[in-house]
């Protein structure tokens, strides 16, 4: 869906997300930055392995998961739903798994 970027530095990009009904991101992690992730509307669902974790954000909630943990995050909401992402401090890399 369309993303939106905000700011984009050497060390810091920040974009707003949004996910179709249903829509995930592949599971990946990141080897330097950690993710801080603020629910705008709907609900999103941020899952982390090992430890194996679930955190649920409705609208003005937030979680961070650090690097390099493993994790995607997931609309759970009926609608369209929307996440501000600030990724930081450090190179940007995108890590399937």
């Amino acid at each position: 869906m369309n993303n939106q970027e905000i700011i984009k530095t050497e060390n810091v990009l920040v974009r707003i997300m949004k996910l179709a009904k249903d829509a995930s991101t592949d599971w990946h992690y990141h080897t330097e930055v950690s993710d801080f992730f603020v629910c705008l509307n709907g609900v999103v669902m941020v899952e982390s392995k090992n430890p194996d974790e679930t955190v649920i954000l409705h609208p003005g909630q937030l979680t961070e998961i650090k690097s390099p943990q493993v994790h995607r995050v997931k609309n759970i909401h009926d609608d369209i739903s929307e996440y501000l992402l600030a990724q930081a401090v450090g190179t940007y890399d995108f890590i399937k798994v």
